[in-house]
């Protein structure tokens, strides 16, 4: 078995990719226009990894991440995530972003209150721009003020993460997100 490797696998939105190491999963990426650019992505973290078949551990992680994008209710906390190499920052955001249950959604400025700075929601938002884990660390439920969708770096811009978000059946406010 590899130390480490690259796996992609389907999803209702598209082929994602997963790499893992040593100390977990190192990276998960959203689709991409192509498997070459899906696998480049991958590589930012993993330089040197293979496409490999995944050790049971990866390829658990990879089927709940195709649950989640099915509209299966998984937060996905328990699945192992290599920080080595991430911000300490990164690390608190993605953290708060983690505890957003699927359907949830919370604003960048909410989420920088949580974890203690108030007047970084610029910051929080460029921490998730650089997130290595989506849709692991969820992203995606991140808003902008005013219930507005904010950008989303994955490719496929702001229609990727609403249609993430409609999977997930979003409420924000009553009755939800896209009543």
């Amino acid at each position: 078995m590899n130390a480490c490797g690259l796996h992609l696998f389907e999803t209702p939105i598209g082929r994602c990719g997963i790499g893992w190491g040593a100390r977990g999963i190192a990276s998960v990426q959203l689709p991409d226009r192509n498997d070459a650019r899906l696998l480049a992505r991958l590589r930012l973290r993993l330089p040197d990894a293979p496409v490999a078949p995944p050790p049971a551990f990866v390829r658990e992680a990879a089927e709940r991440t195709l649950r989640l994008l099915q509209g299966e209710r998984d937060d996905l906390l328990d699945v192992e995530l290599d920080m080595e190499g991430v911000a300490p920052l990164h690390q608190r955001v993605y953290a708060r972003a983690r505890a957003i249950p699927p359907g949830r959604t919370i604003t960048y400025g909410e989420l920088a209150h949580d974890i203690g700075e108030p007047s970084a929601a610029r910051a929080v938002g460029q921490a998730l721009g650089l997130n290595p884990f989506a849709p692991i660390v969820p992203c995606h439920r991140i808003l902008a003020a005013g219930a507005r969708s904010g950008g989303f770096s994955a490719p496929g811009g702001v229609d990727t993460k609403l249609q993430m978000l409609l999977i997930e059946r979003a409420a924000f406010g009553e009755p939800g997100l896209f009543d």
